[in-house]
């Protein structure tokens, strides 16, 4: 998956571009892995959160990773997006969060005025749930997202290590015997 910077300063993570028709018509593959214009229209993701989280309390880090199911590994919402969009339907009252004892992490979990705005907004949120439906059923079907996340580590690793300058030639073997050494593993699992 490959990042694209939008105007908004938005971070959005997605593989492919969904050109099927209907909301992402017009989206062209280009460069490595294709990049996608827009995943979702303005406050579309503020909806799919506060579904998400009347379905059940959840972390912010459990939501992004709810949303990457969602789309079958062709989409995760960056953190930079998905916090403030938390904060602010905390602000509306439409969630309130609860720090764990043991840590920093919040627990969010939905209010009655939350309950309310799902359920004014059922219509959109149901069309928003259809598309995500619809593209996980177009494009999903790819390698898993666990899968995907470890090639960009591999690669993130390999471009660091190259960064750093020249390999020698003992360096240079031990790179390439383990990179054999996965791809023989992984060519037999």
């Amino acid at each position: 998956m490959y990042s694209h910077r939008h105007s908004c300063g938005e971070r959005r993570y997605a593989r492919h571009g969904f050109g099927v028709g209907g909301r992402f018509a017009g989206h062209q593959r280009g460069g490595r892995g294709g990049r996608l214009g827009r995943v979702f229209d303005q406050g579309d993701l503020r909806y799919v959160l506060l579904q998400l989280i009347s379905d059940k309390p959840r972390h912010g880090y459990e939501l992004i990773k709810a949303i990457e199911e969602k789309f079958a590994g062709m989409y995760s919402p960056s953190p930079g997006i998905v916090y403030p969009n938390l904060n602010l339907l905390e602000e509306l009252g439409y969630v309130r969060s609860e720090t764990a004892a043991e840590g920093t992490r919040k627990l969010y979990t939905i209010t009655e005025e939350g309950t309310n705005y799902l359920a004014a907004n059922r219509p959109a949120i149901d069309a928003i749930f259809a598309r995500i439906a619809e593209i996980s059923r177009a494009y999903g079907g790819g390698p898993a997202p666990e899968i995907q996340r470890a090639m960009r580590n591999l690669e993130a690793a390999l471009r660091i290590r190259l960064g750093k300058g020249p390999l020698d030639a003992t360096q240079l073997s031990r790179i390439t015997e383990a990179l054999d050494r996965a791809a023989g593993e992984i060519e037999r699992s």
